[in-house]
């Protein structure tokens, strides 16, 4: 029988990933936690995904979800709201979790320190042949975190758990952001405090390096830049360095508009200097 108080729900949302999906599950079956139940959240695929998951389904762990295409927060919340567990583990269905220890890491950390409603962890980016970009370490103590998480997401969403509880009093995940994740991390961070192990757990597609071309679209690049400020504005009474925040803002912005920026791509990690100690280690 299931402990539902020390349960951990792990919510993988998939569209069309037939490729990539399986090497995500097996990722979280494979995990020394074993106390676990893992919800696929198919936001409508029409691929052969819901084929390559059927063979997972013999483990009782595991739950399937279809649904018509709502899109990226809507499919994680309808899978957080379908959860049982005590603790909330995301991961994208083209990602995987590198370390087997990491949910034991987290709970661990989350059952030793009550104060804290969520801890992330270290993450390795790759390309789409796998090759990889950067891995990192992100601040790690409560208080740095404060400092920068207007400025910069230093949270790799892929790596984060958190407390269920936390998430509802928040309000879940909020569509109408194009950065909900980040937006969330914020909310979150109003009610409890956060936390980065200093490990790498997760491996994980960088989409916008390898994937240019909507993003090369101007009313694309404005519309980003609108909704980065909106979110700057909506948590300046909470956190500081807004200023900072803008500005950077406004110069990615313009870095988007190099002609060659994907190969002076490593440069952005020197721009956040710029705007405060760079979370990438």
């Amino acid at each position: 029988m299931i402990n539902i108080n020390s349960l951990v729900s792990v919510v993988i949302t998939t569209y069309n990933r037939e490729k990539s999906i399986g090497r995500a599950v097996e990722s979280v079956l494979s995990q020394t936690y074993k106390n676990i139940e893992l919800i696929i959240v198919d936001d409508g695929s029409i691929d052969g995904t819901k084929e390559t998951i059927r063979p997972y389904l013999l483990d009782q762990r595991v739950r399937y979800i279809y649904e018509d295409n709502k899109g990226c927060a809507d499919a994680m919340n309808n899978g957080i709201v379908a959860a049982k567990g005590k603790y909330i583990a995301i991961l994208d269905s083209d990602d995987f979790w590198c370390d087997k220890n990491k949910i034991e890491k987290q709970v661990d950390f989350l059952e030793k320190n009550t104060d804290y409603v969520l801890v992330g962890g270290g993450a390795i980016m790759t390309d789409q042949k796998g090759k990889e970009i950067v891995s990192y370490l992100l601040p790690e103590d409560d208080a740095d975190i404060r400092k920068e998480i207007l400025v910069n997401n230093v949270f790799a969403h892929v790596t984060v758990l958190f407390k269920k509880e936390a998430w509802e009093k928040v309000g879940g995940y909020d569509k109408n952001y194009w950065m909900e994740d980040w937006d969330l991390l914020l909310k979150m961070g109003r009610v409890g405090k956060l936390h980065n192990i200093q490990e790498i757990f997760t491996s994980y597609l960088g989409h916008q390096r390898n994937n240019p071309s909507d993003f090369d679209k101007n009313y694309i690049r404005l519309e980003q830049l609108k909704l980065k400020i909106k979110l700057k504005k909506k948590y300046r009474n909470y956190y500081p360095n807004y200023i900072k925040a803008i500005l950077r803002c406004w110069t990615e912005y313009f870095y988007s508009f190099l002609p060659f920026r994907y190969e002076l791509w490593p440069l952005s990690f020197r721009i956040r200097k710029l705007y405060g100690r760079s979370p990438f280690k």
